[in-house]
């Protein structure tokens, strides 16, 4: 269910987009990726990138249910609250957790000093019985590129990039978290052009 990171534990991974947010340009024409806030949790220009959509709650799937399926029986009060995203168009059937750095355990991978991600049933069942993460969300899929590829799309311009910060990462204003992460650049989105990119 949980997304596989092979033999990874607790290490920090290097690369000039990880830890940002990849931002979709308004003309961006692949409807999957319409508006989208992306937060990347690798990127390397040599052997690809993989980030993480936090702008698209899935309405139908919900994180008790995926507890349930698990047979994980939540204590906490916060689990009927956690959203799950869809987190890209690639292997929708694993399960991400983005969260806060002040849990990570074998298995977990440190983006930065504040955000790391986990892919184990163990962080699942901290978060159930109230232990896990301070600030958390829930993926299903995620986006990636091959070698290089996400660097000719920003040189396309299809994407912008902009800091992260954990309060616009875990926000609970999903239908306003494309234009907040674009207010970021000191810029409005009708002022955004099709053919001038921001690498």
């Amino acid at each position: 269910m949980l997304g596989d990171m092979g033999s990874s534990r607790s290490k920090t991974l290097p690369g000039y987009l990880t830890g940002q947010l990849l931002v979709a340009m308004p003309g961006m024409t692949d409807k999957r990726f319409e508006k989208a806030v992306i937060y990347m949790c690798v990127h390397s220009m040599d052997e690809g990138a993989m980030g993480l959509i936090v702008n698209k709650p899935l309405r139908d799937v919900r994180f008790g249910d995926i507890l349930q399926n698990l047979n994980i029986q939540p204590r906490a009060d916060n689990c009927a609250n956690i959203q799950v995203h869809r987190g890209g168009p690639v292997q929708t059937q694993l399960g991400f957790i983005l969260h806060s750095a002040d849990y990570h355990k074998g298995g977990t991978l440190l983006v930065d000093s504040e955000i790391a991600l986990s892919t184990t049933t163990e962080i699942l069942k901290a978060i159930a019985e109230g232990t896990g993460p301070h600030r958390n969300l829930m993926a299903l899929g995620y986006a990636g590129w091959d070698s290089r590829q996400l660097d000719e799309e920003i040189k396309r311009n299809a994407w912008l990039n902009v800091p992260a910060d954990a309060d616009l990462l875990f926000s609970e204003d999903y239908d306003n978290k494309w234009d907040k992460a674009i207010a970021k650049l000191g810029i409005a989105p009708h002022m955004l052009s099709s053919t001038a990119g921001h690498a």
